[in-house]
């Protein structure tokens, strides 16, 4: 890293020296294409943190100005020295000189020609390198182009949009154009979709498929403006006047009281890491209704305030603790969409014939399973995974289940799926009414029969089932056991409340329960454990 960077400076001064360059002027490189600046200088020093100097951020590309001057030559990739010094009639130098010095002097060769009768070409507009990246919103009502957006898949679930930029350096991404994804917590998933300024550097981009990010190698793929307009786009005047300062560092809250104030805010961040703007600079995020959701996004004027704001991540406002992240704009334009618009999970059209609900996983009497039930509304898969400690390695792949509401919105339960009933049996024991943020959390024992029972409406404790509301007629067995649904409508229909349902005409008696609350269960561990 030391030598890399001493080269760099000595470069800089012997060609400065060489050129007398005095004060206010300065020289701008000429290369044989793109490749040796954006792919290989740039990207390596931005690896090494290493600051290079300013003469490495502009140079023209010999390629697109011989194209400029000679329209009818070859596609400008198809273009290398040795075919513009044959398309100008140029002698070449003889092989026993060493490669770099002939190609060098055959590109000098190229631009005296150039430069002289009859093409009197000026090198006037040269490519650059951006110096950072540069935050900002995006409407949804922009115009982006399909050819300058790429996904990248595989991130460290705690990068920033500087981190992607960084991956990417040497490359302009248009401002604005780093926007990371969330899932259906609102949390990051690992992707990102990138907008460059141009064709030429997706294309470029490409090529940095599965290069490494610290220990992780990243996927790059093509993806479309529409892809990104979904994730960084908006409409909200409050959202674009929050982000309309420039050139600030976004901190995203997490778990905040739902009564705090902005002046709590204020005094939570103090005099070492100051909002900008103060009041104007922070945004809370609420639903519809206005209610709190516990989010909250803050500016800072420069990265060493930020920087102090997020070494308060889990200090203590109130009564809680609460989580900092380093945001991005487009993180706030998601995370803004995503609680404006009720509820998260759009229900389709209700079904023209009721039908019985299907269970999502296989009965069994096994009891291999547990239910935690009082979760906390904001808990995540990794606050399930610590509160379940030694018994977070029993945990079937793909077991870990969330229960949502009828809104899409956590409903405060969740079934884990374990490798043995044995297993099952000592982490119920164990985790029963252990806390989760300042939470006591229930966890029975179960059986995946016993899991579609309560998803369908009915409850389990420590004094064993009590069966579901009774919606429509039926039998009343002394056990509950679910027969096969025929074959009817599509299964969707069974996330709909009875009255959803059209009836007409009367039905047979049959055993058929529906939930109480129209829970949707739904799997959001798709990756874990692994």
């Amino acid at each position: 890293m030391y030598v890399f960077s001493c080269s760099c400076q000595q470069f800089n001064q012997s060609v400065s020296n060489e050129l007398n360059i005095g004060v206010g002027t300065s020289f701008c490189f000429c290369t044989d294409g793109q490749l040796h600046i954006r792919q290989v200088l740039h990207p390596e020093a931005s690896k090494k943190n290493i600051l290079l100097p300013e003469c490495f951020y502009s140079f023209f590309d010999l390629r697109k100005e011989f194209k400029k001057c000679c329209p009818g030559s070859p596609e400008v990739s198809k273009l290398d020295v040795a075919a513009m010094t044959e398309y100008l009639n140029l002698d070449k130098n003889s092989p026993a000189f060493p490669y770099g010095a002939s190609q060098v002097e055959d590109m000098g060769n190229i631009i005296l020609t150039l430069i002289s009768d009859p093409y009197n070409h000026r090198f006037s507009d040269p490519e650059r390198v951006n110096y950072k990246f540069e935050s900002g919103p995006c409407s949804k009502m922009e115009l982006v182009d399909d050819n300058a957006v790429i996904r990248a898949r595989g991130l460290p679930w705690q990068s920033s949009d500087q981190d992607i930029a960084r991956f990417f350096k040497g490359l302009n991404i248009a401002k604005g154009g780093a926007a990371l994804c969330l899932n259906a917590q609102g949390r990051r998933n690992g992707e990102a979709l990138v907008r460059f300024v141009s064709e030429e550097h997706r294309d470029l981009a490409l090529q940095r498929h599965k290069h490494h990010m610290g220990n992780r190698y990243i996927e790059v793929y093509k993806a479309t403006g529409e892809d990104f307009l979904k994730i960084a786009g908006g409409t909200s005047n409050e959202v674009a006047q929050f982000l309309s300062k420039e050139n600030q560092v976004i901190v995203r809250m997490r778990g905040l009281p739902f009564n705090v104030t902005t002046e709590e805010v204020l005094t939570f961040f103090g005099q070492h890491c100051p909002v900008t703007g103060g009041k104007e600079g922070v945004l809370f995020v609420t639903y519809p209704d206005s209610r709190p959701t516990g989010d909250a996004f803050v500016l800072f004027a420069c990265e060493e305030y930020a920087q102090n704001a997020l070494k308060k991540h889990k200090d203590l406002l109130g009564k809680r603790y609460i989580e900092l992240f380093r945001s991005t704009a487009a993180e706030v334009q998601q995370v803004l969409n995503r609680y404006s618009s009720t509820p998260l999970i759009p229900l389709p059209t209700p079904p023209i014939l009721p039908v019985l609900p299907q269970q999502f996983v296989p009965p069994t009497n096994i009891r291999d399973c547990i239910r935690l039930r009082g979760l906390p509304y904001a808990a995540t898969i990794e606050d399930i995974l610590d509160f379940l400690g030694e018994f977070s390695t029993d945990i079937r792949t793909h077991g870990v289940h969330m229960v949502l509401n009828h809104q899409g919105r956590p409903s405060g339960d969740a079934f884990i799926q374990m490798k043995s009933a044995d297993r099952a049996f000592l982490a119920a024991q164990k985790c029963h009414k252990k806390t989760m943020k300042d939470r006591y959390v229930e966890v029975f024992q179960c059986s995946a029969e016993e899991m579609n029972f309560v998803l369908m409406g009915g409850t389990l404790n420590r004094n064993g089932l009590s069966p579901p509301p009774c919606k429509l007629p039926c039998l009343s067995p002394p056990a509950y056991s679910f027969p096969a649904p025929a074959a009817v409508v599509p299964t969707e229909a069974a996330l709909y409340q009875p009255s959803m349902l059209l009836n007409p005409r009367t039905l047979q008696p049959s055993t058929a329960y529906y939930p109480a609350g129209a829970q949707l269960f739904m799997n959001y561990t798709a990756y874990y454990p692994r």
